[in-house]
């Protein structure tokens, strides 16, 4: 391979006979390291995607140094784009850059991994058991700790990607947007993008934050002070063995720079084909073989369809579609009962990988109340592979089709800064999420208030749960203040739930 592959930044077209030939990035990191980093991802992948990202953005950026701040930043806007778990695809993404399709497949497969078996437990406890005081005790204290790390991560985010006052100010708009008027989440980003991309005519030094792979020096990214403060202040999140992670701060090269494409980078028309082809095959073949031989009205067929219609409409994440899931789950086919869906959430929000794994609960316990001739158990289970399997194949298919793409567009200043006005909204939005979040567990009721185009969701102030608060003030206290991880902070919390259902209110 010549300099000029390595560097080039033109799409090419690659020719079937040779596009296997093709190397990856030139690194000495093995797909042993880097299948081991991942299994530390998928471990760690607690508290929804501002703090999944903030993980792999300290085991990835600072810690390995395996990618560059930029090129980080950028797979994360293509992410945030799509449909589905944003997280999870950042993760595939990166993955794919290093050790291309299968590197791409092992990391988005294994941050799946850990929240489809967690998840399926708990969903099995909770058909047979769900009325067991411990189990209610566990999830009460898990809750309040995943508020505390949410608004860690969103520090950790926030602080990257709102590098001066106009990103400051397109998060706030969208969060206002959002949280006060309910405007749609696709809407909010468009208008983003929007911003960055005309602001960059005017001010460009003001929205290219996020600059492309035409520069290599720190002071160009008006993120980096902050990047790199932020990383001192927590350090210590992914340590829950009683020693700090440190970052590295030296000045080693990053693995995958902002400067080198490789040749697996590049577009092609060719195989754009094959891996729409090959990916749109896994997705569709097994709907078509449970439509011709279960037929339209067996559960695992109406599972299967309408899963596959979620998985294409869930800008923002699983909050994003929450509702609408819920309504056509309880309403429409009657999968679950009325206050299941909270119950589904509170699994996906206290256990590892991504939120929209919730999804997984609902075709359980719709499978588990229609099992046919099967035994409720086994339709559940078989359930909850279906949903899975419609919910995260469409995301390898739209990482492995458009990464290519987005990589030859990092050097268009135009788009950067239409994605950097994207990152900032983003922020908002997960603050959105966060204070959503908050709201239901540290208060027992709501109301909405509803005039002057607002739709503002208020707590009853005299509903406040003391407990869940002072585990959630506890819960700060251990992250910022004595810098314990997010696994030791769960455990505590879990422990305070616990003490609180089974000694105080017994």
């Amino acid at each position: 391979m010549t300099d000029d592959s390595v560097h080039s930044n033109e799409p090419t077209e690659t020719s079937p006979s040779n596009e296997d030939a093709i190397s990856g990035p030139n690194h000495d990191v093995s797909f042993r390291e880097a299948f081991w980093v991942w299994v530390q991802v998928a471990a760690y992948s607690f508290g929804g995607p501002a703090g999944q990202i903030g993980v792999m953005h300290k085991l990835l950026v600072s810690q390995k140094r395996w990618i560059s701040e930029r090129r980080f930043l950028h797979a994360m806007n293509y992410t945030m784009l799509l449909p589905g778990p944003e997280a999870q695809q950042l993760a595939t993404y990166i993955g794919w850059l290093l050790h291309k399709t299968k590197g791409g497949i092992v990391a988005g497969t294994l941050f799946i991994l850990p929240g489809f078996v967690s998840i399926l437990v708990l969903s099995i406890l909770y058909a047979e058991f769900r009325e067991v005081t411990t189990v209610e005790a566990i999830f009460f204290g898990l809750q309040a700790a995943v508020l505390a790390i949410v608004v860690e991560a969103l520090l950790r985010i926030g602080s990257r990607a709102l590098a001066n006052a106009a990103m400051v100010a397109i998060a706030a708009g969208a969060f206002i947007g959002i949280f006060v008027f309910d405007i749609l989440f696709p809407i909010i980003i468009l208008a983003a993008g929007l911003v960055g991309f005309f602001g960059h005519r005017y001010a460009p030094e003001v929205f290219t934050v996020i600059t492309g792979h035409g520069s290599n020096d720190d002071e160009d990214y008006e993120g980096a002070e902050a990047v790199e403060t932020l990383d001192k202040e927590s350090e210590s999140i992914l340590d829950d063995q009683g020693e700090p992670v440190a970052s590295d701060e030296s000045e080693t090269e990053t693995v995958i720079s902002d400067e080198i494409v490789a040749d697996h980078e590049r577009p092609s028309t060719w195989r754009a084909v094959r891996v729409a082809a090959f990916w749109g095959s896994l997705w569709f073949g097994p709907l078509v073989g449970l439509y011709l031989v279960l037929g339209a009205g067996h559960i695992f067929t109406q599972e299967g369809i309408f899963f596959s219609q979620v998985a294409v409409v869930t800008f923002g994440g699983a909050y994003a579609v929450l509702a609408y899931i819920a309504q056509e789950a309880v309403a429409t086919y009657g999968w679950l009962e009325p206050g299941e869906m909270i119950d589904g959430l509170g699994m996906a929000e206290t256990t590892p990988g991504p939120l929209v794994q919730v999804v997984q609960f609902v075709g359980f316990m719709g499978a588990y109340r229609n099992p046919g001739m099967l035994d409720p158990l086994v339709a559940g289970i078989l359930g909850s592979v279906v949903v899975t399997w419609v919910t995260f194949v469409p995301c390898f298919l739209f990482i492995f089709l458009g990464a290519p793409y987005i990589e030859y567009l990092r050097g268009k200043e135009s788009l950067t800064a239409a994605l950097s006005g994207i990152t900032a909204a983003v922020v908002g939005i997960i603050l959105n999420l966060a204070a959503w979040f908050g709201l239901h567990v540290l208060f027992e009721d709501h109301w909405t208030y509803d005039g002057y185009g607002m739709d503002l969701l208020v707590p009853f102030f005299e509903t406040l749960d003391v407990a869940a608060l002072v585990i959630v003030v506890g819960s700060f206290v251990l992250i910022f203040r004595f810098k314990q991880g997010m696994l030791r902070t769960l455990a505590m919390a879990m422990a305070a739930g616990l003490f609180y259902h089974l000694v105080l209110l017994a």
